[in-house]
């Protein structure tokens, strides 16, 4: 718990409960939601023999089994081996199977309920299959939450990890009144692709079977990949997050992760393509703009702009009408999650934002400030106007870095929220700028790169005893 708790806060990523399945009101969560069903006569006792995999929590026909290499039996899905489970143990079951045809119905009627749509036709394919009853207790090991009508047997982990989210909003908790109530269903799940069938077949199956409305949106997004392949610690291919972190800042790590790779799909991490983008989006763009404004209001006005400014022109319409309109293009995407496309509609307002320091030449104007002070006043408000409606819209990318842009700028509190985000003209005509560290100093790529690379050979060689472990270990 340490190290995920740590992890978030080093990212800046906040959330509102953290729950371990270890906790005594996770137990009472699950423990109450299993009698309700078993009440209900959703569950029966028996036992099953048959292919098993473990990971996707699934049993298969052997018709429907793959082999390896070395001759193996291995899941369709997740390629892994598959056990075959004939002990005769008896679980008790779920009764799975029943709820095909209306998870089908449900799918055909809510079409985004699951995104993106490679995973809702996964989804679709897989339960038009057949679904089996699904085993939700083991009795051979003690570890995990006794079932209240069979204390002999307790919770597998499935039918224990999912009830996390009720547990974290006082599912039959007499300390939290109403609570549940006001937050269930869910507006969003954001779920790893590889545990997609357990949100979006065995959940909803479990909230149908109890009555309940289930979550508006499941989104499976994709993995990061490195050389084309899943990280793995024992294979030593991991990128650490503290050392880029540590290197380039927790706003570039955050902003290059959902500017270069479309959420829903696997992206290949590559320390080039860090560095490229930070380089190129927010130390070129973003920061320039940033670094050239408040500079020139520095120094043609002494950091504050004067009351006495011209009305926009032909030259400035297309620039202001582009950042004015932004909230609602952006919004469009975020809805969508597209996050990378949200990025790329401020970016597009960023370059032109720069382009238009260019085509205005403020230095020209300021070599007579007296006949050109109001229209020179006019073209820096409107871009600090557009730095502050993007600094808004890029807080969720890149939080500190945003604030620092606002606070540059002299935006206050009363025009740096959502709302203002739609207003032209928010800021104050006669603000004050207030200068400040480079955001994104330029990254010297070789140097950069030599010092990640020594970073991830440390890192495989300090996982190779583990792997050179590993068949001794199969031996016995």
């Amino acid at each position: 718990e340490p190290a995920f708790r740590d992890a978030w806060d080093m990212l800046d990523i906040t959330y509102t409960d953290f729950v371990r399945t270890t906790e005594p009101r996770h137990a009472r969560t699950v423990r109450a939601f299993w009698q309700d069903l078993y009440d209900r006569g959703w569950l029966y006792k028996g036992a099953y023999e048959g292919w098993y995999c473990v990971h996707e929590e699934t049993y298969y026909a052997e018709s429907d089994l793959e082999k390896d290499e070395e001759g193996r039996f291995v899941c369709p899905d997740c390629k892994r081996p598959v056990q075959l489970m004939a002990s005769g143990e008896e679980n008790w079951f779920f009764k799975l199977s029943e709820f095909q045809q209306p998870l089908l119905d449900f799918y055909a009627s809510h079409p985004d309920f699951i995104r993106p749509e490679s995973r809702r036709n996964e989804i679709v394919s897989f339960v038009s299959r057949g679904l089996k009853d699904l085993s939700i207790s083991r009795s051979t090991f003690d570890w995990g939450v006794p079932l209240p009508f069979d204390e002999g047997h307790v919770a597998y982990v499935w039918a224990d990890a999912l009830l996390a989210y009720f547990t974290g909003i006082g599912y039959d908790d007499p300390d939290r009144p109403g609570e549940f109530a006001e937050h269930w269903p869910m507006q969003y799940h954001f779920v790893g692709k590889d545990i997609i069938r357990f949100h979006c077949v065995i959940w909803p199956a479990m909230l149908m079977s109890m009555d309940m409305p289930l979550p508006k949106k499941v989104f499976g997004h994709g993995w990061l990949l490195l050389d084309g392949g899943k990280m793995s610690k024992s294979k030593g291919n991991v990128v650490d997050p503290y050392i880029l972190a540590e290197m380039f800042g927790v706003d570039a790590l955050r902003f290059f992760l959902l500017r270069t790779f479309p959420f829903g799909s696997d992206g290949n991490f590559s320390n080039e393509a860090l560095i490229q983008t930070i380089n190129v989006d927010l130390a070129n763009d973003l920061g320039n703009l940033l670094s050239r404004t408040v500079s020139m209001v520095g120094k043609y006005f002494g950091g504050q702009l004067p009351a006495a400014q011209l009305e926009d022109t032909d030259k400035d319409a297309e620039l202001v009408g582009m950042a004015s309109s932004l909230r609602g293009r952006y919004e469009e995407q975020m809805e969508k999650f597209a996050f990378q496309n949200a990025l790329a509609e401020i970016f597009k307002v960023i370059d032109r934002a720069n382009k238009y320091i260019d085509e205005n030449a403020p230095w020209v104007l300021a070599k007579d400030i007296t006949a050109n002070s109001p229209r020179l006043a006019r073209v820096m408000y409107n871009l600090l106007e557009t730095l502050r409606t993007c600094a808004i819209l890029l807080t969720p990318f890149i939080p500190q870095s945003a604030a620092e842009v606002l606070r540059q700028i002299g935006a206050d509190e009363s025009c740096s929220d959502w709302d203002s985000a739609a207003r032209w003209g928010a800021l104050p005509e006669t603000v004050t700028v207030r200068r400040g560290e480079n955001l994104f100093p330029r990254i010297d790529a070789d140097k950069a790169i030599k010092e990640l690379e020594e970073a991830a050979a440390a890192a495989k060689k300090a996982a190779l005893p583990d792997l050179e472990l590993e068949p001794q270990l199969e031996e016995k």
